[in-house]
């Protein structure tokens, strides 16, 4: 079994790299962080990690020849289970709205947009309560409401159907924390700097088989 971590110039791939190895510990899992196409189109977990504005890592991303193809494939042709996180996360929806608008990949429908928390500080930056909308789902076995998970974003995505909700958390109003559906899954926060609630999303995403 393989897990590959997308490098496409945009990611927190060491400690991402780091973490997912860590939970990966038991398992029969190698894991690969790369940019080749081809390292995606073998794999059995994709993740998309992601740091900075929308645009950059979309176009970052796109620059990959070959790469966007790829992942097609795999993830809605093949069902091979894949995570995004924090910008990784927001490449799913359909367009982001950071300097200007730009198109997203379009798997999840939405937008990422800027937070408008009256008097709270954005960036929304720390640890905040996650509160469960979907308990049953197999990646949050053994996560519950109240667990503190890591953020740092000042964009969230705004899913049109609230069926892709799996998690939110209250920063002056509803942030997603974690949305999904059928083999794709998405964190706003870092579960990498989470630690173990982090841990624990990431190896249930390792044992997933949706």
């Amino acid at each position: 079994m393989k897990t590959v971590i997308i490098d496409y110039g945009s990611g927190n791939l060491r400690s991402a790299e780091k973490s997912t190895a860590r939970a990966a510990e038991g398992l029969d899992m190698e894991v690969l962080v790369t940019s080749k196409p081809e390292d995606v189109i073998t794999a059995d977990r994709i993740i998309l990690p992601g740091v900075g504005a929308f645009a950059d890592c979309m176009n970052g991303l796109c620059a990959l020849d070959g790469m966007r193809d790829a992942l097609e494939e795999k993830v809605l042709k093949n069902g091979t289970p894949f995570l995004g996180i924090c910008v990784g996360m927001q490449l799913l929806a359909d367009k982001g709205l950071e300097h200007g608008i730009t198109k997203g990949l379009g798997w999840i429908g939405g937008s990422v947009e800027e937070i408008r928390a009256a008097e709270l500080k954005v960036p929304h930056m720390g640890w905040n309560d996650l509160i469960i909308e979907q308990s049953t789902h197999p990646v949050l076995e053994g996560i519950k409401t109240g667990d503190h998970v890591y953020f740092v974003h000042s964009y969230h995505f705004k899913t049109n159907d609230n069926k892709n909700s799996l998690a939110h958390v209250d920063y002056g109003g509803y942030i997603n924390a974690i949305v999904g559906r059928d083999n794709i899954v998405g964190t706003q926060f870092h579960p990498e700097k989470s630690q173990a609630v982090g841990l624990r999303l990431i190896g249930n995403f390792l044992k997933w088989s949706p």
